[in-house]
């Protein structure tokens, strides 16, 4: 399971020009599900984030988790993370977990976040714009495999 975690000023999705979710101070999370990925994973990373202590404090030290700064998070299901281009030069999605089970696991990942702080979410298999201002900038790359993190 990989996640790019954006820790935004303001994000939002648009689908057809349509605004569909936006949120203002917090993560945007660009989320992908791979074949193997577990329930355990989905624990591990969202824990994980929940508790990442990257937000200022009055002193500006990275210093606050996203529930003490109050924030939102903006999930978007990204497919694309699990792109192979070890060959040739068209990516293979080869890994990429099948869309039933996919969708089924990123809304267990919004449920297991809405028990804790404000989430919005993108539409699964949409051909989505996302838009950001990055808070920093501050981007991190994020992988569990086997309910460990490996980032």
């Amino acid at each position: 399971m990989k996640v790019v975690l954006q820790r935004v000023k303001s994000a939002s999705v648009k689908v057809d020009n349509s605004l569909i979710s936006e949120i203002s101070s917090g993560y945007l999370l660009l989320w992908c599900i791979e074949k193997g990925d577990t329930p355990e994973d989905i624990e591990t990373l969202t824990n994980k984030i929940i508790n990442l202590r990257i937000f200022p404090d009055e002193q500006g030290k990275m210093n606050k988790s996203i529930i003490d700064a109050g924030g939102e998070i903006l999930l978007v299901s990204q497919f694309t993370l699990s792109g192979n281009i070890q060959k040739g030069n068209r990516p293979s999605f080869i890994n990429s977990q099948d869309p039933e089970i996919a969708k089924k696991m990123i809304d267990d990942v919004a449920e297991i976040f809405s028990d804790r702080l404000a989430v919005k979410q993108g539409i699964f298999g949409a051909l989505m714009q996302v838009s950001l201002i990055n808070d920093g900038p501050l981007t991190m790359f994020i992988e569990s495999r086997n309910g460990k993190i490996h980032s």
